[in-house]
């Protein structure tokens, strides 16, 4: 991060320098150190990155058990959201009597039994950095039975 007294400045940004001075939008990606400090630009190191789901701040977990109760109410969520097109099977079975397609049932079925599996395994989290590598793997967002 560039830095023109104690503002930060923007890659690929124009800017002004108090005296008036304008420099445009590429001119932080062109120029030289040398070329930077003759202007008063200083290079600070970045804040190291964190994803705010998560952290409050770098190596500054949420708690834990907080962020379990939260991602097991989006698993419950998706799970229902997943159920919610076959629905009226169920319904008519109920209401009528009329068998649901034994595809539909067997769907429904997977999308519990999967449901069930990441709420069981988020729960078993112990740490917030463990539940974040579930929550942000592609076994987390699958809601399809794994192909053999």
């Amino acid at each position: 991060m560039f830095v023109l007294n104690g503002k930060p400045l923007a890659l690929g940004r124009a800017f002004t320098t108090e005296d008036g001075r304008q420099f445009p939008a590429n001119w932080l990606r062109l120029a030289t150190p040398e070329e930077r400090a003759a202007v008063g630009i200083t290079e600070a190191p970045s804040e190291p990155s964190y994803d705010q789901r998560f952290y409050w701040g770098p190596n500054n977990p949420k708690d834990h058990t907080q962020l379990v109760e939260q991602w097991i109410a989006t698993i419950k969520q998706t799970a229902g959201t997943l159920l919610a097109p076959t629905d009226w099977y169920i319904t008519r079975q109920v209401e009528t009597g009329l068998q649901a397609p034994q595809s539909v049932l067997d769907r429904r079925s997977a999308i519990r039994t999967l449901s069930n599996e990441k709420e069981a395994f988020l729960a078993a989290t112990e740490t917030t950095d463990e539940l974040v590598n579930y929550v942000t793997s592609p076994t987390f967002h699958a809601w399809e039975e794994p192909t053999l």
